[in-house]
């Protein structure tokens, strides 16, 4: 699933191409992505609509349109928002810009916005997971699901004090901490384990085990690596591309995300993977020693 990196890495993209751009009509085959309104008044009541902003929470993309309405799309496990022209086939949709999409994304287009300077803003998603929601802004700001959200780890209220706050009161895993998005939002499984490396804390130390060093580690390795991934476009080791169908570069640099059996970069230890839920964790053994 995109996490934070490449779901504003998206966002970013919207700001550059789609702003001051009007909606002409929309094209969809798969109304259960639609959550809101009801499939069948989702054109009227989007079509003529301007596009004024684009903001990410979380790892939900929120598009600013005019008449105080808000498109909010989640990306789930295998969506992409691509910016491009396509052509409908009796096939699908054929990408007019050659090999800059590939099938991944080009070939399970399911919702297209036409945008009046002939372009399109288009959400491709292979198992059809991903959502879609539209209303007034206050409307899709106050939903619960947004609301319970915790802190974005690269605000500026997201300090150490706020940081130790958060982690001091759990006893779960400090892995399974990072990646609840009612404490922290936006991390999940690739950067979770990225920051535990970097911070050489075993993904299975409980959290409120952690003293001041250790945590401390770990928040600054958490802008780092955040940072770090957002400079270089995300991490494409499964779905992920950006709206020009490209990929993110990040997964050249993982230092132990998907690469068990290989030698920690630091140590020279064979790197290993471990269920935790219905995840994996991957760390050094010898670098995030379990205390």
């Amino acid at each position: 699933m995109p996490e934070l990196p490449e779901v504003q890495t998206v966002v970013d993209d919207l700001n550059k191409k789609i702003i001051g751009r009007k909606i002409t009509g929309v094209w969809f085959d798969t109304p259960k992505i639609i959550k809101k309104p009801k499939a069948k008044d989702f054109e009227k009541n989007i079509k003529g609509a301007k596009i004024e902003s684009a903001a990410r929470r979380a790892k939900n993309i929120l598009i600013y349109l005019s008449g105080n309405r808000l498109l909010l799309v989640h990306q789930k496990m295998t969506g992409h928002m691509l910016v491009g022209k396509w052509q409908k086939t009796n096939s699908g949709w054929k990408s007019l810009l050659g090999g800059r999409f590939d099938e991944k994304v080009n070939g399970y287009i399911h919702i297209v916005f036409f945008l009046d300077n002939g372009q399109m803003l288009v959400l491709s998603d292979l198992r059809k997971f991903a959502k879609v929601l539209l209303g007034p802004r206050e409307e899709i700001e106050k939903m619960p699901a947004l609301q319970k959200l915790g802190i974005e780890p690269l605000s500026k209220e997201f300090t150490f004090e706020k940081f130790k706050t958060i982690i001091k009161k759990e006893k779960r895993k400090i892995k399974a901490v990072l990646m609840y998005q009612e404490k922290i939002s936006g991390i999940c499984n690739i950067y979770s384990d990225e920051i535990l490396w970097e911070a050489k804390v075993h993904p299975f130390r409980p959290a409120n085990s952690l003293n001041d060093s250790e945590l401390k580690k770990i928040y600054l390795a958490t802008g780092k690596i955040l940072k770090r991934a957002l400079k270089l476009r995300g991490t494409s080791t499964s779905d992920f591309r950006d709206t020009a169908g490209v990929k993110g570069k990040f997964g050249e640099v993982l230092n132990v995300y998907r690469r068990e059996g290989k030698p920690c970069p630091r140590c020279g230890a064979v790197i290993v993977r471990q269920k935790m839920g219905g995840r994996s964790a991957h760390f050094c053994p010898r670098c995030q020693i379990l205390k």
